[in-house]
């Protein structure tokens, strides 16, 4: 070997070092940005979330351009079975194996409070649109949860004091049985009782319950003017179906669907559901740009319209992508700090804030199904009774328990 091929292998050896971070900087770039969503994809929530969510994320991906910071965004879903267990190891092996950057839907609550204390451990944030409790941002918030979409104090106090005014001020409850039903059927008891209402009794209904006549019976024999229905999708459904064939409305007794979404009148038909008031931050017929976008994903999704919860993860998507373009960064604690100090806005938000507590400050509808005659295409179902703002909709910061609030 000559003087002069030693000083060139030299030469080049003394260079590589430099070399590598820049190649460790290509790669991290072309390294895919992960959203990972744990749903419902085989059970009672599957029709309000499940395919549907990721639906809605792939259309806030394609609003988006398809990449952030330069680089593509993948999406990842898993069946969670609405199992704390099983989210709790999906969850941790994305995070640790795969390197999710962030987490969305969550399903059941018990599973969604689950996910939310191993993003707390590994710092991501958990973009909260499944779960219903209250709890994500009362007693058992994250400073890396965000909830979107709805939660059972909102639900709770926009139907149960609605009816409880109207003259409903007897009240029985058929509740899931899961941290879910307790939270919903805790705050609107509470929302009953503060509107002047009474509380007679309640039954808890295991998840996945698919004969509730005992219940049914249960509710009746109390004498209540208002049955509360504590749970949600094909729970709700068989049990307000079931309360049809026992003829329970007809005899007077009023059914308070405390959390039902335009699928559950979709599968159980229009004309059983007429009459029924529910709560909700979204409708596909709002707006000319709700029904635009309701249409992108109606294209994608065989024809039906989109619900609460999809509309909830198209916006948590939005928002968290934003936040990431603004922060130049996916760091979850510059991210999340860049979320709530701003204003979320897509097609049917605006100007909306994310409070201190995670707390998404959505306005919220109050909606009765209407009498088929009134309808004008075939998911026509619903008009507006009351519009509710933020301020009344959603508990009141103080009152919520969050460690991170000082008061």
């Amino acid at each position: 070997m000559t003087r002069l091929s030693r000083r060139t292998i030299l030469a080049g050896l003394s260079v590589a070092p430099l070399a590598a971070p820049a190649l460790v900087r290509a790669q991290s770039t072309s390294k895919p940005v992960k959203i990972g969503l744990l749903s419902d994809m085989s059970g009672p929530y599957r029709d309000v979330g499940g395919p549907g969510n990721r639906v809605a994320t792939e259309l806030a991906i394609q609003d988006f351009g398809g990449s952030v910071l330069g680089r593509p965004i993948e999406i990842l879903q898993a069946d969670d079975q609405n199992k704390p267990d099983i989210s709790t190891s999906i969850a941790r092996e994305w995070i640790d194996a795969q390197g999710v950057d962030v987490l969305a839907d969550g399903a059941a609550s018990s599973a969604g409070l689950a996910v939310q204390q191993v993003c707390r451990e590994k710092k991501r944030i958990y973009l909260i649109t499944g779960p219903a409790t209250s709890d994500m941002t009362g007693k058992q918030c994250s400073p890396f949860g965000v909830h979107f979409s709805y939660d059972t104090y909102a639900l709770a106090h926009g139907t149960g004091t609605a009816l409880t005014k109207s003259g409903g001020d007897s009240w029985f409850f058929i509740t899931a049985d899961y941290a879910f039903g307790y939270a919903l059927e805790r705050d609107t008891m509470d929302a009953v009782k503060a509107a002047g209402g009474k509380v007679l009794g309640a039954v808890r209904a295991p998840l996945g319950t698919a004969d509730f006549s005992s219940y049914l019976v249960q509710a009746q024999a109390s004498g209540a003017k208002v049955i509360g229905l504590a749970n949600a999708g094909t729970d709700t459904q068989n049990c307000v179906k079931q309360a049809a064939e026992f003829g329970l409305t007809r005899s007077g007794v009023r059914l308070a669907t405390l959390l039902m979404q335009i699928s559950d009148v979709n599968s159980l038909s229009h004309k059983v559901c007429e009459g029924l008031a529910y709560t909700d931050s979204f409708y596909w017929d709002m707006t000319e740009k709700s029904r635009v976008w309701s249409k992108r994903w109606s294209d994608k999704m065989g024809g039906m319209v989109p619900g609460l919860l999809h509309a909830g993860s198209y916006c948590a998507a939005t928002h968290w992508l934003k936040a990431v373009q603004a922060a130049g960064t996916t760091d979850a604690e510059t991210v999340v700090a860049k979320m709530k100090a701003t204003p979320i806005n897509d097609f049917y938000n605006t100007d909306v804030k994310v409070r201190e507590d995670g707390r998404v400050m959505h306005e919220m509808h109050l909606w009765q199904v209407k009498p088929v005659a009134e309808a004008k295409s075939k998911y026509d179902f619903c008009k507006s009774l009351a519009t509710i703002a933020p301020s009344e909709a959603w508990r009141p910061l103080a009152d919520g328990g969050c460690p991170l609030i000082k008061v």
